[in-house]
């Protein structure tokens, strides 16, 4: 990579446990070798690239087993979770946007339990994204406001790996990959919560 992006990639790798090895300098560029563990590299492809500014080479072998390294330095936010089974409403989702951002777009079938998007906050959020716009016989003049939706974020398979938490699971299908709860009814997650905090 170019030098001037080398201090951004060694905190980056640094992060996900990534030992720096040998550095070395050819011309205008470096030459960084480190000793990560595999699960560090899981979604290590995008923000490295990013940071570089797409110039960046990788390229990763594997050296051997090793003792458990720790957490890695990820932060992740709060899941959004769908309350409800049907069609995503454009109108819910503006509405909702506030709240974070989505990983579905209008018109989308989700289902109850699924992870339809990431609230900054610590905690998850359950929304309905099924909900249309209520309609009546009068219209005011400038009551119908345009939805201006943000694009649905979407993730690749290495992406949705990175992002889930250990209370959800990833569904591949030759169609989509959905995120989703392990448990899928509300009501099932927060008895689990409360279970794990008397324990």
């Amino acid at each position: 990579m170019p030098e001037e992006f080398s201090s951004k990639v060694i905190d980056l790798v640094s992060r996900r446990k990534g030992e720096l090895t040998s550095v070395e300098l050819k011309g205008d560029r470096v030459h960084i070798e480190f000793n990560i563990p595999a699960r560090g590299i899981i979604g290590l492809r995008n923000p490295l690239l990013t940071a570089t500014e797409g110039e960046a080479i990788i390229a990763h072998r594997f050296k051997g087993y090793e003792p458990y390294k720790g957490e890695l330095g990820v932060r992740r936010a709060a899941s959004i979770i769908s309350q409800g089974t049907g069609t995503a409403i454009a109108f819910s989702i503006n509405k909702l946007q506030d709240r974070g951002r989505f990983f579905v777009d209008p018109g989308e079938e989700v289902y109850g339990g699924q992870v339809i998007g990431e609230n900054p906050k610590t905690d998850d959020l359950v929304v309905n994204v099924l909900k249309g716009k209520q309609l009546t016989n009068m219209r005011a003049s400038g009551s119908d406001n345009k939805e201006n939706i943000a694009p649905a974020v979407k993730f690749s398979l290495e992406e949705c790996m990175e992002y889930i938490t250990n209370d959800e699971y990833l569904e591949v299908t030759p169609k989509s990959l959905r995120m989703r709860k392990i448990l899928l009814d509300e009501n099932d997650r927060k008895k689990a919560g409360k279970v794990v905090m008397e324990q």
